[in-house]
């Protein structure tokens, strides 16, 4: 025993925050480098594939948007895996149905097996290892869960700028299937990945107390054991009112800790962390049994729909847009060199973008909603001016200034959710979210392909997909401002009755 240390017999288990953690952050970064990084690259990777097959514009929506459904579909059903089996299972599974696909798509001669394996295969099983990764992140990081999602971000944002040249570089060196083959064998990292995701309760730190009780204000992961939970400062409150005032300033930390920016991750999907909400476990129908797994009375809320449709719309702009642009670079008579490059120039505001936003948001105090909007709308001006360039620099700085918004539609989306919902109803709220994005994906993704072809035109895609982006940022204004107006027109009612309830406190 050190010198001065105190040792009661008594211990409580903390999260490890580093140790096997460290493994952990690095298996997280290294999924979402080899999952994300292929999606920017879809044209570069199959384009020359599909257009072969005369299905090119058509088949890259209709691929791109299965793909995000069965994403949505397996993350939503992720928790409900959890509960039968553990969390690295789960996340094991979904490494193998990521490398299945993976491996499929190497022997691919037609749409249908692309949209199987591709589409289905490795979406499914991204969606499995997305809250997976999450939730093992943060059961093993506590007070440095901002700083080491923010090296993850770092490592996430340089691995997927220099995918798209890997990729057009294994291209030219082995040819179509050769680069599938490197890409399966990169891709099953993912299972290596899945692996080094142990339950925290193995690497449990043991910290004597020094008194007894101590209380303590931050939640302490406890360990299966014999031991009893460390009480809480909650637990020591004499009053009623004195305990429930306690009791809202926790939720008020645990609120603090889950709204920064840079603790949320990435924007791809499925952040389903916590546990479910408790619910009746004796539904009377059918019927009931879907409303409480998908906690449906959301749906009445008419500001969450708002959230879920703009989102929706948001996401599928951006993720079609994307994944279009090397196609009409093509069109454009750019060599796939230049398009690579361009889209790693992308890549790299990206990034750039991550650590502006992780750096902003320890200085300022801006509502994650309020990034979204201005994301979408700046992002909605810049198509406009993409669409007026022609040249390589031009297109690099108007695709770096698209990559830099990018980050302000993707990162503070689980934030927006967490923002508005109360903490009990986050996972419930966003899983439903998840659901609804995959259906909507999937419904109006195959519209702008299909407008492609029959216009032939790139331009009137992307002014399609502008008009999609719209749907998010004008309704979203509107409910705003009526929401500010009506505050405004509410509060000398409040004041005249806050007044009495300070006077009747101090009597």
């Amino acid at each position: 025993m050190a010198a001065g240390e105190v040792h009661t017999g008594r211990y409580r288990r903390v999260p490890p925050e580093g140790g096997w953690g460290l493994l952990v952050g690095v298996g997280m970064a290294m999924m979402f480098v080899v999952t994300l990084g292929s999606l920017p690259s879809f044209g570069l990777m199959f384009g020359d594939f599909l257009t072969d097959l005369g299905e090119e514009t058509s088949a890259i929506a209709l691929i791109t948007s299965c793909f995000f459904s069965a994403l949505s579909f397996a993350g939503l059903f992720t928790n409900t895996l959890m509960k039968k089996t553990s969390c690295r299972t789960v996340g094991l599974i979904g490494a193998v149905s990521y490398i299945i696909g993976s491996m499929m798509t190497i022997f691919v001669r037609s749409t249908n097996e692309l949209l199987i394996s591709f589409a289905v295969f490795q979406g499914a099983g991204f969606g499995l290892m997305i809250p997976v990764s999450y939730t093992t992140f943060n059961a093993y990081f506590v007070e440095k869960r901002v700083v080491m999602m923010s090296v993850a971000q770092t490592l996430i944002g340089l691995g997927t700028m220099f995918y798209p040249i890997f990729i057009q570089r294994s291209m030219d060196a082995f040819g179509f299937r050769g680069c599938m083959a490197v890409l399966a064998a990169i891709n099953s990292h993912t299972l290596l990945a899945m692996l080094v995701m142990h339950p925290v309760q193995w690497h449990m730190r043991r910290v004597p107390l020094e008194y007894d009780p101590v209380p303590t204000s931050a939640p302490v992961a406890v360990a299966a054991s014999d031991e009893k939970p460390l009480k809480t400062e909650d637990d020591f409150q004499e009053l009623p009112a004195g305990q429930g005032l306690s009791q809202r300033n926790a939720k008020l930390r645990a609120s603090r800790r889950a709204s920064s920016i840079p603790g949320l991750g990435n924007w791809s999907g499925p952040v389903v962390v916590s546990d479910s909400t408790e619910r009746d476990t004796k539904p009377a129908t059918k019927w009931q049994i879907l409303v409480d797994f998908l906690d449906l009375t959301l749906l009445k809320d008419p500001i969450y729909v708002n959230i879920v449709l703009g989102i929706s719309f948001a996401l599928y702009s951006d993720l079609a847009f994307f994944t279009l642009q090397p196609m009409y670079l093509f069109m454009l008579a750019f060599s796939k060199t230049d398009v690579s490059l361009i889209i790693a120039i992308g890549a790299g505001a990206d990034l750039i973008s991550r650590i502006f936003l992780a750096i902003s948001s320890t200085c300022l105090n801006i509502k994650a909603r309020y990034v979204y909007l201005a994301g979408a709308l700046f992002t909605i001006v810049a198509r406009f001016a993409f669409l007026c360039v022609f040249d390589f620099y031009g297109m690099a700085i108007v695709t770096a200034i698209m990559g830099f918004l990018r980050t302000w539609i993707h990162v503070p989306l689980p934030l927006v959710f967490s923002e508005y919902l109360p903490q009990e109803r986050f996972p419930s709220g966003y899983g439903l979210f998840m659901f609804l994005q995959g259906n909507i994906t999937f419904a109006i993704g195959p519209i702008v392909g299909y407008i492609r072809d029959v216009t032939g035109s790139y331009n009137v895609s992307f002014h399609v997909l502008t008009l999609v982006m719209a749907l998010c940022v004008i309704p979203w204004f509107f409910e705003i401002c009526y929401i500010r107006l009506k505050r405004k027109a509410r509060t000398p009612e409040l004041g005249h009755v806050t007044i009495p309830m300070i006077q009747e406190t101090k009597a």
